[in-house]
Parts: C-alpha cells; sequence; structure tokens
C-alpha cells in the first residue's frame, strides 16, 4: 500500500496534536514511518528516553535514531555535517536513511547509548512529518523524536499499529498514543551509514542495510561504504540476534530444502517454510508451504508482517528458504539471519 493510500487510514489532526502534547509531557507514542513503526518519546529528554529503554526492555547502551522534520536544523543536533551527509539528505531525505554524526554537546548521551555520536533521519511517511512538525513546533523549532521500533526488544519489528498493540497492550490501555498510518511502505527499517568518523581518516562505513543500498550510496558520494570495523559506532538493530518471531526459525539451503519436503531431516511438529521459489509438486504432509516474492523489496515489506502471521498459526518452527547471496538481498538476508541467530546456541 503506498503512503497516499495510507491517507484514508492516517491519523487525524486531533490525534497528532495529543500525541505531540505527549510527547512534551515526556511520554510515550508510537507512531508510523516507511519502514516500521517506531516508539517516539522527546530526544531531549532523558528521563523519556528512558521510559522507551523501560518498556522495550532494551540494554541502554544501544543507541535510538533521532527523527527530525525535512526542514529541521541538523546543526542542531550534530556538531560537524561534513559535505558527504549533505550530499545524502540531497538525494534520499526524506526517507529510509539514517546518518551517523558527532553528537553535539547539548544533546543528551541517553539517545546515543553514551557515544559521542548521533543517529538521525527525516523519514517520509506523512504521519510522521506532522507528528515531528507539531512537536517541532511545541518546542520551538527544534523537536526531535527518539524512536527505535515499536516492539519488545529482539522481537519483529512492527510494520502495521496492530502489531504495536499487540506488543504493548498495557501501555495502549494507559493511554499510550498509537498513531494509525497504515502498512509500512518499505517494512524492514533503515539503512545506518557511519559518517561520524571522516575527521579522523575514516571513509564512510555501513553500520546496517536497508532499502538505500550501498550501490545508492556509491553513486552519491563516488565510493562504496566499507564494512564495519572493531572502532565502528554501535548502531541500532546491529546485535548479532534480532527481529525474530516467538516460533523457532532456522535458515534452510536449497539441498536441505529438497531434502525436507520430502520428509528427510524434517524436525517434529508442523512446520512452515517461507519460500521464493516455485513450491515443490510433493511435499511431506507435516509441512506448509508459504510462499514470499522473488522480488528483494517485495519481499522486505513482507517478512515482518508475514512472521507475526505465521506465529499465531501454532506451527513449531519456521524454515526460510534462504535468498540469494547477491547485494540487492543484503538487507533482507541481514534481518532473517539475525532472527534465525537468536534460536542459535549463544544466540
Amino acid at each position: 500500500m503506498s503512503q497516499a493510500s495510507n491517507a484514508a487510514t492516517a491519523a487525524g489532526e486531533q490525534d497528532i496534536d495529543h500525541a505531540a502534547r505527549v510527547l512534551l509531557g515526556g511520554g510515550l507514542v508510537a507512531f508510523p514511518t516507511e519502514t516500521v513503526y517506531g516508539l517516539g518519546a522527546d530526544a531531549e529528554d532523558a528521563a523519556a528516553v528512558a521510559r522507551i529503554y523501560a518498556a522495550k526492555g532494551r540494554p541502554s547502551n544501544h543507541p535510538v535514531i533521532v527523527h527530525v522534520a525535512p526542514e529541521a536544523d541538523l546543526s542542531y543536533w550534530a556538531r560537524d555535517i561534513p559535505e558527504q551527509a549533505r550530499a545524502l539528505i540531497d538525494a534520499f531525505w526524506p526517507g529510509p536513511l539514517t546518518l551517523i554524526l558527532k553528537r553535539a554537546p547539548h544533546i543528551d548521551a541517553a539517545v546515543s547509548g553514551g557515544q559521542d555520536s548521533v543517529g538521525v533521519r527525516c523519514p517520509s511517511h506523512p504521519v510522521a512529518q506532522r507528528l515531528l512538525r507539531a512537536f517541532a513546533a511545541l518546542k520551538g523549532g527544534h523537536g526531535g523524536v527518539a524512536g527505535p521500533s515499536a516492539n519488545r526488544f529482539g522481537h519483529v519489528s512492527p510494520t502495521r499499529a496492530e502489531h504495536v498493540l499487540a506488543e504493548f497492550p498495557e501501555q495502549a490501555a494507559a493511554g499510550m498514543p498509537v498513531l494509525q498510518g497504515g502498512p509500512a511502505d518499505v517494512g524492514i527499517e533503515s539503512t545506518i551509514i557511519d559518517l561520524s568518523r571522516l575527521g579522523e581518516g575514516v571513509g564512510p562505513v555501513l553500520l546496517r542495510p536497508g532499502h538505500i543500498r550501498p550501490q545508492d550510496i556509491a553513486r552519491v558520494l563516488g565510493e562504496l561504504p566499507a564494512a564495519p570495523d572493531a572502532a565502528a559506532p554501535r548502531a541500532s538493530g546491529t546485535l548479532k540476534a534480532h527481529y525474530a518471531p516467538q516460533t523457532p526459525l532456522a535458515l534452510v539451503d536449497r539441498p536441505t530444502l529438497e531434502a525436507l519436503v520430502v520428509g528427510v531431516g524434517l524436525p517434529p511438529g508442523r512446520c512452515v517454510i517461507i519460500g521464493y521459489t516455485p513450491r515443490p509438486l510433493e511435499m511431506d504432509a507435516a509441512l506448509t508451504w508459504q510462499p514470499v516474492s522473488a522480488d528483494p523489496d517485495q519481499y522486505a515489506h513482507a517478512i515482518y508482517s508475514l512472521m507475526r502471521e505465521l506465529d499465531s498459526r501454532g506451527y513449531a518452527r519456521i524454515l526460510v528458504e534462504a535468498p540469494p547471496r547477491t547485494p540487492e538481498w543484503d538487507a533482507v538476508n541481514d534481518r532473517i539471519g539475525r532472527a534465525a541467530a537468536a534460536f542459535q546456541p549463544g544466540g
């Protein structure tokens, strides 16, 4: 569903105004973005940010991303804005790209997990933009909303308002606004690019893959972002185990899949295979074939919602046909790989 068609189910002006005032008072608000739904708080209120961490069960050293309106003054949030950042902003904002920059001294380190950097992005979803503008107006022009995904830490990210309500029923019942915005267009979290160490001779670094791919970045900057190094800043959604459903999930390669569909090595209980290739003609009765698109963007759009749906069907295990190891599938492979890691020893 496009963001234009989302307008039919979008939050009204009274909803937006109420949510902005809840943020101003230090409360939490769930809001839609084009990637996933976020759990937001005033990014300048350390106590409010701490409420995000408490609600999610999130480690306090795991950074959150500050969401700003399109006309926001980025220099309020970051003490250094290199020309590479300006170029990426011109190319991709509003949109699913987070930039890691050196944090301005007056911005509390709570949003960055105690680091000297800050992650900032400008979402393209119209409801998110209306909320950010309303909140900024209440704050005198510089309002930013700290907003990780609106789910319990480590769980599948929400792409619909009903997913948020399922994750936080107590908070919603107690009055936390959950702004409606229809299904998220992108369906997975933003690309994260670190530009905080350019002054130290470290070029752009890809901390988390997403809808905006390294090749897209290279077309703007003239170089591909590097892989994370040992000194790279911590960033949202980059722990080994993350994005996991409640049902145990495992990745299976094609040879394993071909054996499973005829019952060889099949784990006990009812299992479902998420497959992007054609359904096998013959398949063991204990298996269900769940088709998904072979297009990586459409796959990404659907996968979180699908995992939540499969959680509700009582399967003993979710098996995911491993996607191709090609650049356009990097973001999908990142998310389902971390989901599978949650069910591996040490995950």
